[in-house]
């Protein structure tokens, strides 16, 4: 038998074969989609959806658009440098009229209440007093007699703004900015300018709290990684114990110790440290003592993994090497535990930032957190447009936070790498 019997012979079978395999790759790819399935759908509906919507809500600006849409359409040619025609009074007044009979002017003096102060009292008492459309060419006189807001140009500039689909109003608002009368982009008045010193004040509780759980969390670990395994399987049920009992009885437990007559300040009386109680509840010191207690699992638990991935053979060898104790501890183990120091930090503290609970029972006025602020807006006012921004610039910080974090462990990686 010749060779080009033979590859003819084995050619039809090659193609067969080839095609086997692809079905045999495509049915496995099939059977591990369906098992993930539905948790990529669990994730698409109470993960991903939420935040799309959140996101949504920052820039969605629909109210002022349904309730006056004669008016938008009337402002949209209007360069804002003068007061607008008559046609856009006229316009307004026929908008008026209608959400008066619809009982919506409510929600366009709510959204554009947001952007200037009394401007629900302006549409209010106008849709009141104006008993009947203007005759032609009067709308400009008789909707400057009910109210001389309309006579100022801030007034339609603040509805033309309102005009949507989209805005960046939110959004501004949650960085302390706005847009003045001519459209610029300046800083918000001082009476209004909060949100900075909330993130701020969100970002400093954080990385103080990460660092108080990077300071206790480290010797526990340590000591977890380095004792035998029966000991070291009971004390890491202590560190688990904590996630047994719920947050907030964690919590309350601490308002029990901290208060003035609570469990603190009666042994530090006793003992003769104090001779009045201490204000340890209410304050910046509270929180950041129940958070921490909260929190420190997250740090422990990345810190031992990582330490006890280290072989004790590291230290004996520096050891025999003359290297002192400390400077065995410093130059061989301490780098080697940088991963799970980065990992539990960056955990700690993209936790620590949308905490709500701890910070509103055991915090006082001026110690509660953004999240405070998200809440607020999003239960009591139903400021959902500046709940949903405050909590995309949340959103924004975390996730250049993790970027950050992912470069420096890449950076380490490849620097590791080349040193070996």
């Amino acid at each position: 038998m010749t060779a080009a019997s033979l590859t003819s012979a084995d050619a039809p079978i090659e193609v067969p074969l080839k095609r086997r395999l692809k079905q045999a790759e495509r049915a496995r790819q099939l059977k591990a989609l369906a098992l993930v399935g539905p948790l990529l759908l669990f994730l698409l509906f109470t993960f991903a959806g939420p935040i799309a919507g959140m996101l949504w809500h920052a820039i969605d600006d629909h109210e002022v658009r349904q309730v006056l849409p004669q008016t938008v359409a009337a402002l949209a040619k209007w360069d804002g440098k003068d007061l607008p025609d008559e046609n856009a009074y006229a316009a307004l007044a026929g908008d008026i009229q209608s959400a008066r009979e619809a009982g919506t002017i409510a929600v366009a003096a709510k959204r554009l209440n947001y952007a200037q102060n009394g401007f629900r009292t302006i549409l209010t008492s106008t849709a009141r007093n104006l008993k009947a459309m203007p005759e032609p060419g009067r709308a400009r006189e008789t909707l400057g007699k009910i109210n001389p807001a309309w006579r100022e140009r801030a007034t339609w500039t603040t509805i033309k703004d309102a005009g949507g689909p989209i805005t960046g109003f939110y959004l501004l608002a949650a960085l302390d900015l706005t847009r003045n009368a001519d459209g610029a982009i300046v800083s918000a008045s001082p009476d209004q300018a909060i949100y900075r010193d909330v993130f701020g004040r969100t970002f400093l509780i954080s990385l103080g709290v990460t660092l108080l759980c990077l300071i206790l969390g480290f010797p526990v670990a340590y000591l977890l990684a380095a004792l035998p395994a029966g000991r070291s399987n009971l004390l890491m049920i202590f560190v688990l114990l904590p996630f047994w009992t719920s947050l907030l009885v964690r919590t309350c437990a601490w308002i029990v110790l901290l208060q003035s007559n609570g469990i603190v300040n009666d042994s530090l009386h006793w003992l003769g440290i104090i001779d009045e109680p201490l204000r340890l509840i209410y304050n910046r010191f509270g929180v950041c003592v129940a958070m921490t207690h909260v929190l420190l699992p997250f740090m422990i638990l990345p810190l031992y993994s990582s330490m006890k991935a280290i072989s004790p053979a590291y230290m004996r060898a520096a050891a025999s090497l003359g290297a002192p104790p400390l400077t065995a501890f410093l130059r061989i183990y301490l780098p080697q535990t940088l991963p799970g120091i980065g990992a539990g930090s960056l955990l700690v503290f993209i936790l620590a930032l949308g905490y709500y609970i701890t910070p509103a029972l055991v915090g006082g006025a001026a110690d509660q957190m953004i999240s405070y602020f998200i809440a607020l807006y999003t239960t009591e006012t139903a400021n959902w447009g500046l709940a949903s921004a405050l909590g995309a610039v949340l959103l924004l910080a975390t996730i250049l936070l993790a970027l950050v974090y992912g470069k420096l462990v890449q950076g380490q990686q490849v620097t590791g790498g080349m040193k070996n």
